[in-house]
């Protein structure tokens, strides 16, 4: 049964409205493109390996840019750089040259700078600003682009920047204008939100109730799975941002909890006590069947799906204790990966396949880990509080997660390797359940 989305006030409406426009309908600008906003890149060449483990922060100069949102979105963009833990920022107090200035390879050899980038902004009727990053040692602008946008927009625009920035140094597409979706406690119940990857631009999606878990975005994120109770049922509920329209996709007695989309479709994996004990199973949406893919009197439950669609991890208690396995997309071929610990959850997959992210407790704390796919390579990423919840970037080189460090829980994200871990959501929001956006 499909039903519009109860608009229950004016106000809720524009924030659904406005998470569609903004979240699904403005990805981040394509690099190196010709045409429109002008541009150019230089041959090809590696400045960062970030494939190799003995790979060498690029010492990097970010001037500040000119114009009245200069300093903005320059020091966006430097912040941006700076947390990928690829790049030397350079002091500016250090800087010889000018933002005014031509650029010349003699004034930033002295302070070990091999690039620069300058930005000069002009504000009339329209936001345009116009970037170009230099080879220090080869003395040679080797990108250069201009930008036009709207003002309101402009930390999406110096995110796009930093992403064509880093594709041009680090040879892959930076995750900058990616999104965190999580849920919050608020007055009257539970809300999901979606905030800006650094945790500015944190909007409500228009979507609440009393008991919310578990969202999930669609691989295109244009459709979001969740649970929640209503009337002392727990339900499985879908919204549609093409459509604005959202439906009842499961139903029944016992607990149904949502798990993830499969890769092109929207059929989706979750968990339901329908039966009598949790078990999987697959919802075809064309088909309007589900298939069941396990039946045991032990506990299956927080099922995600491969990047290539061929595997499911999960969490089952057929061991003794909630372990963490993997299983052919049939249900066939089952293994348990982790072997270390009482009590392991909530897995998810780095978007390559090759590691499984998940929280397990260590004493009386939980903690984050990754594994790979075929049980070696434990490694632990966190010490402090309770962390749960992890979550990978679209490009795996960062996990975001939820931790109570703080005294209250809060959206953390950190490097995959666990360095750099901060706090993203402020500290009087109890959030929770991150989900990185896929693009």
């Amino acid at each position: 049964m499909k039903k519009k989305l109860k608009v229950k006030s004016l106000k809720f409406k524009v924030l659904l409205i406005f998470f569609f426009s903004f979240f699904i309908l403005n990805p981040p600008s394509p690099p190196f493109s010709k045409g429109g906003t002008g541009g150019f890149v230089a041959e090809a060449k590696v400045y960062i390996d970030i494939n190799s483990p003995a790979f060498k922060k690029l010492p990097i100069a970010i001037q500040e840019f000119s114009g009245p949102s200069g300093s903005e979105i320059s020091d966006i963009i430097k912040d941006d750089l700076e947390f990928t833990g690829l790049f030397e920022q350079i002091d500016r107090n250090a800087y010889v040259e000018a933002p005014s200035q031509p650029f010349n390879p003699k004034n930033w050899i002295p302070i070990r700078a091999e690039a620069v980038v300058k930005g000069s902004v002009k504000e009339d009727n329209d936001f345009v600003l116009t970037v170009s990053l230099y080879d220090v040692f080869e003395d040679k602008e080797i990108f250069k682009k201009e930008y036009a946008t709207e003002k309101k927009r402009i930390r999406s625009l110096a995110h796009g920047i930093a992403n064509d920035l880093y594709q041009v140094l680090a040879g892959e597409k930076g995750v900058f204008n990616s999104r965190i979706l999580f849920i919050a406690d608020e007055e009257g119940g539970r809300s999901i939100h979606i905030m800006d990857w650094d945790g500015k631009n944190d909007t409500r999606t228009g979507v609440k109730g009393n008991l919310i878990l578990c969202p999930r975005l669609s691989r295109n994120g244009k459709k979001l799975i969740y649970s929640a109770e209503k009337s002392r049922q727990w339900s499985i509920y879908m919204v549609n941002f093409n459509e604005m329209t959202e439906r009842t996709v499961f139903s029944s007695r016992g607990t149904n909890m949502a798990g993830d989309f499969l890769p092109g479709s929207d059929d989706f994996i979750f968990s339901s006590s329908k039966d009598g004990n949790p078990d999987l199973y697959i919802l075809n949406q064309k088909e309007k069947n589900v298939i069941k893919l396990t039946s045991s009197y032990s506990i299956e439950v927080s099922p995600a799906v491969s990047p290539d669609g061929k595997h499911i991890v999960f969490v089952s208690d057929r061991g003794g204790s909630p372990q963490i396995y993997v299983m052919r997309r049939d249900g066939s071929d089952m293994r348990r990966i982790t072997f270390e610990g009482s009590y392991n959850t909530s897995p998810s997959w780095s978007p390559k396949g090759d590691r499984i992210v998940f929280s397990g407790r260590r004493g009386a704390r939980n903690q984050i880990f990754t594994v790979n796919p075929d049980s070696s390579g434990l490694t632990q990423l966190t010490t402090e509080g309770n962390n749960e919840d992890p979550s990978f970037s679209p490009d795996g080189r960062f996990i975001t997660f939820t931790s109570d460090r703080d005294g209250v829980k809060g959206i953390y994200i950190m490097r995959a390797n666990g360095e750099s871990q901060r706090r993203m959501t402020p500290k009087n929001l109890r959030a929770f359940s991150p989900r990185w956006s896929p693009n």
